[in-house]
């Protein structure tokens, strides 16, 4: 009778499996997948604004620098007036801004990407735990079906 039972709890235990590896990695794949993505975002922002304040430290008007046209096939080119910059403020919309607008911008978005992180972060851990609870479950159903099996060793 114990026996008639084990091929419905083999089949509970493989849903539970295949629920783990097909949807909440899965998840977890992708919240750790947007979370890096924001991570880059910060770090280029960053990145603009040590440029934005080495540009303010060295009062020039003039810059040369390298442009990427695509593909690292990058030309030089001369900006002659750097007192303004264009910066992605996102959806490909770029707004022209002074250094000391520039830096607030910066601030004001890597805090908010911050936050973003912050809930990405928070979710990756609920997915961590509901991993977690499944497999408790899983370790629960699996020693049930040892425990009749136990009984009647320890019956006969």
């Amino acid at each position: 009778m114990a026996h008639a039972g084990k091929p419905s709890i083999d089949k509970k235990v493989l849903q539970y499996e295949t629920f783990i590896s097909d949807v909440l990695k899965r998840d977890l794949e992708r919240v750790l997948e947007q979370r890096d993505g924001v991570y880059e975002k910060i770090a280029q922002y960053l990145q603009l604004k040590n440029t934005i304040e080495s540009l303010k430290e060295s009062e020039t008007k003039g810059l040369k620098t390298e442009i990427d046209l695509g593909c690292n096939f990058y030309v030089q080119a001369h900006v002659e007036d750097s007192s303004k910059i264009f910066v992605a403020v996102g959806y490909g919309f770029f707004v022209e801004l002074t250094h000391s607008e520039a830096l607030k911008f910066i601030e004001k978005k890597t805090d908010q990407l911050t936050v973003h992180t912050e809930v990405l972060t928070k979710d990756s851990a609920k997915i961590k735990a509901n991993i977690r609870m499944v497999l408790e479950g899983l370790r629960e159903l699996q020693s049930l079906t040892d425990v009749p099996e136990k009984r009647m060793r320890d019956a006969l």
